[in-house]
């Protein structure tokens, strides 16, 4: 049986944590900061975890994870 492929686009989003769930990084970091306030800004700083149906599309993306 050969090995199933890795989505390059989810290896390079999304990493699993020690209890199983996928961590990501929040959108809306890369241009247009100016305008938004540091609260704002500071919010998109910190990772945030998939919900149980994005999990599911994910694990599959991810089968060695």
């Amino acid at each position: 049986m050969p090995k199933i492929r890795s989505h390059s686009g989810a290896k390079k989003r999304f990493f699993k944590t020690g209890t199983g769930k996928f961590k990501h990084q929040r959108a809306g970091r890369r241009h247009l900061l100016a305008p938004r306030s540091g609260e704002q800004k500071q919010f998109t700083r910190t990772k945030a975890f998939l919900n149980k149906t994005e999990q599911k599309i994910i694990a599959r993306y991810l089968p060695y994870a």
